[in-house]
């Protein structure tokens, strides 16, 4: 539990208390706030219907650096982006600096390289932070990059259960309201290419009702120079959260450094001001202050975890994967349609 849902409770129990033994008047109680309108989409605290993913397959999507028992801070899940794997995204930077602090974290493999349905990938996401939040009796801090850091946000949705298991989502130039390359360029495309489009109807059902949920924090870290998730200028970023009662921050890389050049796939892998907005997200209460990054992050060549010297073939790796089709879903004509429980 974060410092600061332990002081929301104990401020409640006092007040309990208080009232109870008569040392306090009681005042009206406020009037229930109404419900978010969601229009055609399923209520924003409607429990979830059931994983239609089978078991095996969600045992074996988890993969953690040790136990998650008796952990001193929160576990860290690491979700990939669209047409990759987590050991190609992440292995060669965030999981070697995260061992390098001492921390907890696991990866989730979603099917077809993130390429598939993006309502399966979400069941992945559900189910991987049930378990680790089970076995580690602690909330889970989510970081994702690209489609990695909005699909955490379809298993909040439509999954109520899960938003008392997470403390932080941290998107790293996320893909929360598409990008109109896919909405310019798709005609046969896999079937997360269409969901990503700029005003699908995937997008719509997301981002109905409330974007973010009481709780939990999320920081946006995204780049103003991103070629990928189009527009992501401040102001009109698409990667940037807008509404619900979670606390939100939405930092362009380029706020902190000026001269910040970071691209979509650097912002994912090797980019200094972004793991370092990640880094100040997980290491405090509440999302990420843009005020407490350092302003000689904007002098390193690249994020802690990154060796210099197999930077250059593993970067190469890193996008030669991203490029590769094999193994993605096949491509289709549309995108695939919503699931019953996401209809009222």
């Amino acid at each position: 539990m974060t410092r600061s849902r332990l002081l929301t409770a104990l401020t409640a129990a006092c007040a309990a208390v208080l009232l109870g033994s008569g040392t306090a008047s009681a005042a009206p109680a406020p009037a229930p706030a109404p419900p978010p309108d969601t229009g055609a989409f399923a209520p924003v605290d409607r429990p979830g219907p059931r994983l239609s993913v089978p078991r095996a397959d969600l045992d074996a999507s988890l993969s953690c650096n040790g136990s998650l028992r008796g952990l001193a801070q929160d576990p860290i899940l690491l979700v990939p982006g669209t047409t990759m794997d987590p050991q190609v995204g992440f292995g060669w930077n965030y999981t070697r600096a995260f061992d390098r602090n001492g921390w907890r974290w696991c990866t989730v493999t979603l099917p077809f390289d993130a390429t598939g349905d993006v309502q399966v990938a979400g069941e992945y996401l559900v189910d991987a932070v049930r378990t680790i939040s089970q076995q580690s009796r602690r909330d889970v801090d989510v970081v994702g990059w690209s489609q990695g850091g909005m699909v955490p946000r379809w298993a909040l949705r439509f999954w109520p259960d899960t938003r008392e298991l997470v403390d932080d989502v941290v998107g790293l130039s996320p893909s929360n309201h598409g990008t109109l390359d896919s909405a310019v360029t798709c005609g046969d495309c896999n079937p997360s290419f269409h969901q990503q489009a700029t005003g699908s109807q995937f997008l719509e059902a997301l981002n109905s009702g409330a974007e973010t949920f009481a709780g939990i924090d999320y920081t946006v870290a995204y780049t103003a120079l991103d070629e990928v998730v189009v527009p992501n200028t401040p102001g009109v970023a698409s990667s940037a959260l807008r509404t619900g009662d979670g606390a939100i921050a939405n930092i362009a890389t380029q706020e902190v450094c000026p001269a910040n050049a970071a691209d979509h796939f650097a912002i994912g892998s090797h980019d200094p001001v972004g793991y370092a907005i990640v880094a100040d997200a997980l290491t405090h209460d509440g999302p990420a202050v843009r005020s407490r990054i350092p302003l000689s992050t904007c002098l390193q060549a690249f994020q802690p975890g990154v060796d210099p010297l197999t930077f250059a073939p593993d970067h190469a790796a890193f996008v030669a994967y991203a490029g590769d089709s094999e193994g993605n879903a096949p491509d289709v004509a549309a995108e695939p349609a919503l699931a019953p429980y996401v209809y009222r």
